[in-house]
């Protein structure tokens, strides 16, 4: 019976040696380090996009990924030279222009899965874009300042409030897009406005949206 011996083998100029257990680790871990893995981000679609026909680029449009206002998708790295991510939502995967997409600064690894599992954040009653609608705007003090927030959590204030008042709060779902009137008070809420309703919001259910 014939027996073959497998040899890890190093070449230089002027020589050739047999490879220790040391060589060969230290090859793995330097190319394991040299292997870049792609940084996994959300983003929420602003605007209505088809690539067929809006696409600036008509020949790649194909490799495109089409989406509609609210549709999540997952983002793989930085943008490339043209302005476009490549993303993933759906069950397709593609090139997704910058500009139409917003991103959602969610860190933490299983909110992020129940956001994908979500697929998408609500828009307004336009259905075209993911602007503010406040019920009334001109009560707003010009020096407060306005911020989108989405909702992580369903929350119920007749269950979940720690305060008596909990008339004066705010009801929400997941997924709920909210505008926040000024800055958090000493009890950690935050005034809010979702869809013309305002109230009391706690800011441990919230993460911040940006507007582009």
């Amino acid at each position: 019976m014939e027996t073959r011996l497998e040899l890890d083998v190093l070449i230089y100029p002027d020589e050739v040696r047999v490879a220790t257990p040391e060589d060969v680790r230290d090859w793995e871990l330097e190319t394991a380090s040299q292997v870049s893995i792609p940084t996994v981000r959300l983003f929420v679609a602003l605007y209505p996009y088809n690539p067929a026909a809006m696409s600036p680029n008509p020949e790649t449009a194909a490799e495109e990924l089409p989406f509609v206002p609210g549709q999540i998708i997952k983002v793989f790295g930085d943008t490339d030279a043209d302005g476009f991510y490549h993303g993933e939502s759906g069950g397709l995967s593609g090139y997704v222009p910058g500009n139409m997409v917003a991103e959602i600064p969610v860190d933490d690894e299983y909110l992020k899965h129940l956001l994908m599992q979500q697929g998408f954040l609500p828009v307004d009653h336009t259905g075209m874009s993911l602007m503010p609608s406040l019920s009334d705007v001109a009560s707003i003090p010009d020096d407060v300042v306005v911020r989108r927030m989405v909702a992580l959590f369903d929350y119920d204030p007749w269950e979940s409030s720690p305060n008596m008042d909990s008339e004066v709060e705010l009801g929400f779902r997941s997924g709920d897009i909210i505008y926040v009137l000024g800055n958090m008070d000493q009890d950690g809420f935050y005034y809010g406005d979702l869809h013309g309703r305002r109230g009391l919001v706690p800011s441990n259910f919230l993460q911040p949206l940006p507007w582009e």
